[in-house]
């Protein structure tokens, strides 16, 4: 096995596989029997390889099986298909929603895969075929491949709904600022992996549709409970998307309530302190004629006075019910 060649096998149809060396891989390729390669897209080794050794595609197909950039797409050639999924992200350190793209060209006897990094159901479906209980013709393993990588969303839906109600709860309780980082990253997270599961939705519906000879009616079922599960990986996301932006308006109309409020207690101590600064401004001026400059007890008074004027106003703000 070379560095770009991850995996190779040979399907002997009772749910195992024996492991093909580099210089057999062509041959049984090539043989009726069926043959999976599973290839590092990210290795020229592996552009090589196709342009060399898989004559059988179409250049079209080696382009779009090597692409940086896709979206979950399925196009037909004669009896084979190529076939581009995305799954989440459960590599250390990487975040779910930036999803792993899986690339296919599947025939009846044969299966080129691809991969740009590392994906936990290619994984284990090597496993399970090393333990004799894996696939056992193209169409289980197109069935398989699709069930494992929507498998894998539910655990990280579930866990960003879970969020939602965290962030709803304490919106509701508080109403702080800090809250609108943590829905706007809920609410982004549930954009981006929306952006890869519409079309994978579309992408099952083909496939089930489709009158490929390899795909028996088990796996057009597969496909169909397939289809289900990413409509309602779907609608769970606009659910998710919806409760985000009402939360968002929810903590937007509570925070405007407390700067109102803010503003307003600011309003009334500046009405009240208006006419006091007034008359101290008025009795601080440094000129003759001042009343009460002559009498000892005239700050006392003029004190007692602005108490006066202050009950007064507080008196006349509650009749206006501006307070």
């Amino acid at each position: 096995m070379t560095d770009f060649m991850l995996h190779a096998y040979k399907i002997d149809g009772k749910g195992g596989g024996v492991s093909l060396s580099y210089e057999q891989v062509y041959e049984e390729l090539n043989d009726d029997n069926l043959a999976w390669v599973h290839l590092d897209a990210e290795h020229i080794g592996s552009r090589e390889w196709l342009n060399s050794e898989a004559v059988m595609l179409d250049p079209i197909v080696i382009n779009a099986l090597l692409d940086e950039e896709t979206r979950p797409r399925m196009s037909e050639l004669g009896d084979g298909c190529m076939v581009i999924l995305r799954g989440v992200n459960l590599n250390p350190g990487q975040d779910p929603e930036d999803m792993v793209s899986i690339r296919l060209w599947i025939e009846g006897h044969r299966i080129i895969s691809m991969q740009r990094r590392p994906l936990k159901a290619i994984t284990e479906m090597v496993k399970r075929l090393e333990s004799g209980k894996g696939i056992k013709d193209s169409g289980a393993f197109l069935t398989d491949l699709s069930l494992r990588l929507l498998d894998r969303m539910t655990p990280i839906l579930t866990e960003l709904s879970e969020t939602m109600d965290d962030i709803e709860e304490q919106v509701v309780e508080s109403g702080e600022y800090s809250h609108r980082e943590q829905i706007v990253a809920a609410r982004m997270q549930a954009i981006f992996l929306r952006r890869y599961l519409t079309p994978q939705r579309d992408v099952m519906a083909s496939l089930r549709a489709s009158d490929f000879k390899w795909l028996t009616d088990l796996n057009k079922r597969s496909l169909q409970e397939s289809y289900n599960t990413v409509m309602r990986h779907a609608e769970d996301l606009d659910a998710i998307r919806e409760r985000a932006q009402i939360v968002k308006d929810e903590l937007t109309a509570m925070l405007a309530d407390k700067m109102n409020k803010n503003m307003y207690v600011l309003s009334v101590i500046a009405a009240i302190f208006l006419p006091l600064g007034f008359l101290t401004g008025l009795l601080g001026i440094n000129i003759g004629g001042i009343p009460g400059s002559e009498n000892g007890a005239a700050f006392v008074i003029f004190c007692l006075m602005l108490i006066v004027l202050v009950t007064l106003q507080i008196y006349v703000f509650r009749k206006m019910k501006w307070i």
